[in-house]
């Protein structure tokens, strides 16, 4: 369609916001709409508020708003580096498909087309983890206001510790467990081996400390907002694991998840056998448990996403329609859809439409 379009020249500061140019407060009504961005200037259908004097171009120009591929970025990102963004990751924008206020935060939602988007992805995450901002290119994600599924890995994702390195520490076999985990966390070791490996460490070990360390366990930043926030819209929560079912079964009851999977430690007469009873939850179990859940709660693929942090994660993570790298090794942020580097949880919530 034909629409009429303002344009705003833009000044050379460095320091000035996308919300000192484009306005955070618009009628919803307005969208999507056509946008231009560049280093001179910003031209946009005449209907949307500028913070600057823009000038009327007296043009009409052809809206194609067919594509469904989006960037997303924060309000208060420099305009200057979302140029920077839009030309290094070889994109080209569109149309401005949104404004959301989502837990007292304004993202924009650029309409944008690539011609190589896992490249696009790739320079995306290396910009943003540079500039220490959060940024995503998502391609038609699961929308937030329908139920969906959220899988989330446990240790260094839901939770800020790795539990068998905690357990590792009071049973004073640390550094050794330690060692191992990084290592098996980075796809260097296999999953399965590496986990009865640190295990038979611990054999001997009083229950007790198990018991330690859940009662300290810290949550990850913008956890419980983030699940109070999906739960209003019926999605379901559950933590599938390479850890262990004592720590994701109290996570479960404390945060009121829906499901967990986990290994099992075995347990004789108060002590640690350095034993995992059952098949090792591992990458494949993972992405096992998604399609378990969607099934269960008959939830469409689109509307699935899995996040998590180490290599184990990776099968989950394509397995789901949308797979978020959080605070992630390097070859977890290199295959992912999108990544969170610096923020809570809570940032998921803004990739979701």
């Amino acid at each position: 369609m034909s629409i009429p379009v303002q344009t705003l020249p833009i000044e050379a500061n460095k320091d000035i916001t996308i919300e000192q140019y484009i306005s955070i407060q618009q009628d919803i009504a307005n969208f999507p709409c056509y946008c231009d961005l560049s280093a001179e200037k910003i031209i946009i259908s005449e209907n949307i508020t500028l913070c600057g004097t823009a000038e009327s171009t007296n043009k009409h120009l052809t809206f194609d708003h067919e594509n469904q591929l989006e960037l997303v970025v924060f309000s208060n990102i420099c305009y200057s580096l979302l140029i920077e963004i839009i030309e290094q990751c070889q994109l080209s924008v569109s149309a401005l498909n949104a404004i959301n206020h989502r837990n007292n935060l304004v993202s924009f939602r650029f309409n944008v087309t690539s011609s190589n988007l896992m490249k696009s992805r790739e320079l995306l995450a290396q910009l943003a983890l540079k500039n220490k901002v959060e940024a995503a290119l998502v391609e038609n994600p699961p929308q937030l206001t329908s139920p969906g599924l959220l899988v989330m890995d446990m240790d260094s994702t839901t939770i800020e510790i790795e539990c068998i390195d905690e357990i590792a520490v009071l049973a004073g076999v640390g550094e050794q467990v330690a060692a191992v985990t990084e290592l098996a966390m980075q796809g260097e070791l296999d999953f399965a081996q590496s986990l009865h490996q640190r295990v038979s460490t611990l054999k001997n070990a009083p229950e007790q400390i198990l018991a330690d360390v859940a009662n300290n366990i810290p949550l990850m930043a913008g956890l419980e907002t983030l699940i109070k926030q999906l739960k209003q819209y019926n999605w379901r929560i559950a933590i599938a694991s390479g850890g262990f079912t004592y720590f994701a079964e109290h996570l479960e009851d404390l945060l009121g998840l829906d499901d967990s999977f986990a290994n099992k430690l075995e347990i004789e007469n108060g002590k640690l056998t350095g034993k995992v009873l059952g098949d090792v939850v591992d990458a494949q179990a993972k992405a096992d448990s998604l399609a378990i859940l969607s099934e269960k709660y008959s939830i469409d693929k689109k509307q699935t996403v899995a996040m998590g942090d180490g290599a184990n994660d990776l099968v989950m993570m394509a397995a789901a329609y949308l797979g978020v790298a959080y605070h992630a090794k390097p070859i977890v942020l290199a295959q992912a859809d999108s990544s969170i580097n610096h923020s809570g949880l809570d940032c998921l919530l803004h990739w979701l439409k």
